[in-house]
């Protein structure tokens, strides 16, 4: 036998087994640089975007810079015409028209650009012992406390008593002052430790320095929240009663940046989920003549169950492709059950340091490309669409035809947890779809970590699901 022949063995194990491959063994140097390239644009988006309303007026500006116009339902499109529907600031969708009628269905790529956060309750700010504090209402699932003692910036609206509405955004620019949850110093925490993990910090604790210097009087109470109130007054024009029409987010202050000495991966607030709005935005905005008609939809509330009318539990996207259908004189519905979309939600990436919590052979790793997760949910699969064989085969098809690396995985051991995406929304309106995003690690923390080329391959896949003519 030749030095460099295969064994009868290792034949059969290339033609019979399977073996997930790490993208950076598999990409040539060029491909590797452009996924880094590609995630610079990334990063700079995931820093000036930290809310859902800064997110969808990101992508309506960048959509008219890249010549998408309003959508009007009394008009005419034909294909490669380029729309935006534009949901209450704080949801938005791309379409591009295809060359194939709507009545073959179009193609949707489905992601959340909502986060976990601390929200300002409607009645925030108090005196207590000389120090001015928020209270706040916890968005999402977070370990409460992995949101004490780090920086804090306030991001948000108001709408003042005569009906304006101001935008602000306090932290995150060089000089601005940030805010912060305390916590208890270990020398005085016996008791506090003694809690169970879950109850270490409770939601009531999770409160908001805001401000310790009290306003210059001679006499009066609560001089320190007067002053606090006196500032915002002068910054914003509000009064205390103005808090009760607005939606302020306390959210991470510190900046995404690299992680590890080869720069391989990226850390920060967010990637959950806008590490998938990203890259299927990026697709959208690049797909060139598609064959079917496509559609991303950036959407709001999915860390608190989809509801509401920026939420995909909502009609919002439903009417949408009806009007689409309309333009041709079809049934919503038609177009809708002839549809197919990819679910950009992310996964639990594998972490060797919490082994016990995942199943390795059914995890997804970083590094491995975009994972398709075939059904999420917990316990007996409740809560999930359950994608179709026939569809994840053909998904499986695109993303081998474009060299797309990708992988599949579960979200952690049976019985271990769970959780859910928008794909059952989707499902519900008889689409066929499936679960498709970047595998994370720290899911949930206020600082989360991707890999850099799992990044790029989602643009890859969500562009060759856009792309593929069947």
């Amino acid at each position: 036998m030749a030095k460099n022949e295969k064994t009868e063995v290792e034949i059969l194990k290339d033609k019979l087994c399977y073996e997930p491959d790490n993208a950076a063994s598999v990409l040539d140097d060029s491909e590797i640089a452009a996924g880094d390239a590609f995630c610079e644009k990334y990063m700079s988006f995931l820093n000036s975007c930290k809310t859902e309303r800064e997110a969808a007026a990101f992508f309506k500006a960048l959509a008219e810079e890249k010549g998408y116009t309003e959508f009007d339902k009394t008009k005419k499109y034909k294909a490669g015409d380029r729309v935006y529907r534009y949901n209450r600031e704080k949801s938005i969708m791309l379409a591009v028209f295809g060359k194939k009628s709507a009545a073959e269905g179009v193609k949707i790529a489905a992601a959340h650009i909502d986060s976990p956060r601390l929200d300002l309750k409607p009645n925030p700010l108090y005196e207590d012992d000389e120090t001015a504090f928020l209270k706040t209402h916890y968005y999402g699932g977070i370990k409460k406390y992995q949101w004490t003692a780090i920086p804090l910036s306030m991001h948000g609206v108001v709408v003042l008593q005569d009906g304006s509405k101001v935008t602000v955004s306090i932290g995150e620019k060089a000089g601005e002052p940030k805010f912060v949850v305390t916590d208890l110093l270990p020398h005085l925490a016996a008791e506090q430790m003694k809690r169970p993990l879950s109850e270490g910090v409770k939601g009531e604790e999770l409160n908001i320095l805001i401000g310790s210097r009290p306003f210059k009087s001679d006499s009066g109470s609560e001089l320190v929240k007067l002053n606090i109130l006196k500032l915002l007054n002068e910054k914003y024009g509000m009064t205390e009663k103005d808090f009760l029409s607005a939606e302020l987010e306390m959210v991470p202050a510190f900046e995404v940046c690299d992680i590890g000495l080869d720069r391989s991966m990226i850390g920060g607030y967010g990637h959950d989920d806008r590490v998938c709005a990203f890259p299927s935005a990026m697709a959208v905005f690049d797909v060139e003549a598609p064959e079917y008609t496509c559609i991303t939809v950036l959407t709001d509330k999915e860390e608190i169950g989809s509801d509401g009318n920026t939420g995909l539990n909502s009609s919002y996207f439903k009417y949408f492709v009806c009007d689409i259908a309309s333009l041709e004189g079809l049934d919503g519905r038609d177009v809708l059950s002839k549809s197919e979309c990819l679910s950009a939600d992310v996964n639990a990436a594998y972490d060797p340091t919490f082994s016990s919590a995942f199943e390795k052979r059914n995890s997804s790793f970083i590094n491995r490309g975009i994972v398709v997760t075939k059904y999420t949910g917990a316990r007996g699969k409740g809560g999930t669409s359950d994608a179709s064989a026939e569809f994840v085969g053909k998904v499986r098809r695109i993303f081998d035809g474009a060299n797309v690396v990708w992988q599949v995985g579960e979200l952690g051991k049976v019985d271990g947890g769970g959780g859910g995406t928008v794909a059952k929304y989707i499902a519900d309106l008889n689409v066929d779809v499936v679960d498709v995003g970047v595998p994370v690690l720290s899911m949930h923390a206020p600082f989360e970590v991707v890999s850099k080329l799992d990044v790029y391959m989602a643009y890859k896949g969500f562009k060759s699901f856009f792309e593929s003519k069947d």
